[in-house]
């Protein structure tokens, strides 16, 4: 079986930073998960005080399983929270639920950069997986335009993770200063909410990495293919 050397000049940087990224964000949190908040006010508390501030009385919160699996769902209008945010009143819990209030915002208020990757999500689906078996039918055949098609489809999948930048960024703010004009935090706790906030940030970026790093990788393939046949 053939391992191609170049792979991991590719794709290491990308997959250690993904990993410090990781590592960030857990530890953030489980550094100021027992901060409790000013307010006192649990999770929900938080999610439903803020979505009623913004009239959005019709989207609704449920618990979900697991740590850190907190997200809105914009097609059945829930707010979905984890056991760690849910019922805790620490200030990292306050930041990770006003987060996801941001996107239940950005889906009322039409947020153009949301609409586009909520309309990305089956094309870098299928991307993922079709573009792959269309890129390496392309060099079993050595037929350079099936590969090309096959590239052009899997890099749907890093145009998804460069539009879910702006998105994340965007809720993160909006959660800061919702968090604030509401007066559900002191200055104390906003910074570390925002510390919090910006700890899970880098595992976009880290995503965004990966994709394009996979992207080049192949790209690389693809010229060489190119070169063989001129």
């Amino acid at each position: 079986m053939y391992f191609d050397p170049m792979y991991f000049v590719f794709s290491m940087p990308a997959f250690l930073f993904a990993m410090y990224a990781q590592w960030k964000v857990s530890s953030t949190f489980g550094k100021y998960r027992n901060v409790i908040s000013s307010s006192g006010f649990t999770g929900e508390q938080i999610a439903r005080r803020l979505l009623d501030a913004e009239g959005l009385f019709g989207v609704t919160i449920e618990a979900t399983p697991g740590e850190l699996t907190d997200h809105y769902d914009p097609r059945t209008k829930v707010v979905r929270l984890s056991e760690s945010t849910m019922y805790r009143t620490s200030v990292a819990a306050v930041g990770v639920v006003a987060h996801e209030v941001g996107h239940a915002i950005q889906d009322a208020t039409g947020y153009a950069p949301m609409r586009l990757r909520t309309s990305l999500v089956p094309v870098a689906g299928l991307g993922s997986s079709l573009g792959y078996i269309l890129f390496f039918a392309g060099m079993f055949l050595n037929f350079f335009n099936l590969s090309l098609i096959g590239l052009l489809l899997f890099s749907a999948a890093a145009v998804f993770a460069a539009v879910t930048l702006p998105v994340e960024f965007n809720a993160s703010n909006r959660a800061m200063r919702l968090l604030v004009d509401n007066g559900l935090v002191t200055s104390y706790d906003a910074d570390l909410a925002r510390k919090v906030l910006d700890a899970a940030a880098l595992t976009y970026v880290a995503g965004l990495a990966q994709a394009l790093s996979q992207v080049l990788y192949y790209a690389m393939i693809l010229s060489g293919m190119r070169r063989r046949d001129d």
